[in-house]
């Protein structure tokens, strides 16, 4: 099958052809058809596949074909989890929608509002936003959704993961009923499912890949170390087989921080990019990655989203995530396109549930490998600790430090590193990232 084939305009396919590319993926072969129908439309797909371009083209498409509200309102919502990914989306847009007469805004938070008040009062047809930010615009009445025709939230799974479920709720709230809506994400879990049952009409379900699958072309590896040797082993790595173009992921911001600043002192040409950091600044560490004037670039999983570049050939999990779901798509940004990849994770012993758990999601053991001069002091095929009693699950949320509902304080024991304290790690995770 060709792009030829599926039934884009000239001007598409033209932008297509400019890009070198001649055969649509497997996402792209089954969504763009979908899209150019109006119907709705789940989407799972491995990271690297193609998914932005299977939207973004019968997007645009709709858009030239139809006649407009004529207010110069957005016809188009795209949603995303992040910064980055908004930027990616809207450099897709631009990239594909160049022969178009069409004008695309994006808007997200850790930048400038004025700016975009007045991109937003020229005129728009396709808005990228991240929610917070979306919803800034909309509490001081500078965007106005009533004529939304097509929803597209971009990594919903992240969004979730995230917390946005309340700010996307109330965006909905904002859109025309009648409206072609769109679901992309890179999992298919229970509330991607239970959120695509509320928003969706009848929707073509696709899935590319098995569930929670990583890239059939990356390979995966796992060295065990103590963690106090972890940086040094990093560095040893990345000398001695001469690794020039290295992502590495940490769970923290003050982690990616420390190891960025360590990795300097080593003598490796290394950037750090997490949520604290001002937007400049991380689409400077990003833009200095891809044209190699950094060689190291340390991220969080926050961050990582929108990260996208083409035949990057390492991915590091300095730490395992606490989510396992999150370790598919941290190395899902190598071995993208049907290149080859690299992941690589560093494991110590206090991370050796966080293994088990990613090797059971992925119904496969991941290879071991101990790097000779930095043989760890602890078993491999040890198992680990067993859980603390989990509390219950309770529907809704108390704030930070509030009693419980038995009127005592949880009590936090100095220096507390509990298995469970670890597992409770995930709602942490969102806001340090």
């Amino acid at each position: 099958m060709t792009f030829d084939s599926l039934g884009l305009s000239a001007g598409l396919l033209r932008a297509v052809a400019d890009q070198g590319y001649t055969e649509p993926t497997p996402i792209q072969q089954q969504a763009i058809p979908a899209v150019l129908q109006g119907q709705d439309l789940l989407a799972s797909a491995q990271t690297g596949t193609g998914k932005t371009a299977s939207f973004t083209l019968p997007l645009l498409q709709r858009l030239t074909s139809a006649s407009g509200n004529g207010r110069r309102t957005p016809r188009a919502l795209i949603l995303t989890p992040t910064r980055e990914l908004a930027a990616q989306v809207g450099d897709s847009v631009k990239t594909y929608g160049k022969y178009l007469p069409l004008r695309t805004a994006i808007v997200y938070g850790g930048v400038k509002i004025g700016p975009q008040f007045k991109q937003l009062r020229q005129g728009v047809d396709i808005l990228i936003a991240t929610p917070g930010r979306l919803l800034d615009h909309v509490n001081q009445r500078t965007v106005d959704l009533s004529h939304v025709e097509i929803l597209v939230l971009d990594e919903c799974d992240r969004m979730l993961d995230m917390g946005f479920i309340h700010d996307i709720r109330k965006i909905m709230g904002l859109l025309p009923e009648t409206r072609q809506t769109l679901m992309f994400s890179a999992t298919f879990s229970r509330p991607i499912q239970q959120l695509a049952s509320t928003l969706l009409n009848n929707p073509v379900q696709i899935e590319v890949a098995p569930r929670n699958t990583t890239a059939e072309r990356v390979e995966q590896v796992v060295h065990p170390v103590d963690r106090h040797r972890k940086r040094e082993l990093l560095s040893h790595m990345i000398g001695f087989h001469n690794w020039e173009q290295v992502l590495v992921f940490t769970r923290t911001k003050h982690g990616a921080n420390r190891l960025a600043e360590q990795l300097a002192k080593d003598g490796l040409r290394t950037a750090a990019i997490h949520g604290n950091k001002t937007q400049a600044a991380r689409a400077k560490a990003l833009q200095d990655f891809k044209s190699g004037r950094v060689r190291v670039l340390v991220a969080t999983d926050v961050a990582s989203r929108g990260i996208d570049i083409d035949q990057l050939p390492y991915v590091v999990n300095f730490e395992l995530p606490n989510v396992a779901e999150d370790y598919v798509h941290r190395i899902g940004r190598t071995g993208r396109a049907g290149n080859e990849g690299r992941a690589v994770s560093l494991i110590s012993d206090d991370e050796l549930h966080l293994l088990s758990k990613i090797e059971r999601m992925l119904k496969q053991p991941l290879d071991r490998d101990i790097v000779p001069g930095y043989e760890p002091s602890f078993d491999m095929k040890a198992k680990p600790v067993e859980p603390v009693e989990k509390p219950r699950r309770r529907s809704g949320r108390r704030p930070s430090g509030a009693p419980s509902r038995g009127g005592a304080k949880p009590v936090a024991h100095a220096g507390a590193q509990s298995y469970g304290q670890r597992q409770a790690a995930p709602k942490k995770r969102v806001q340090s990232a």
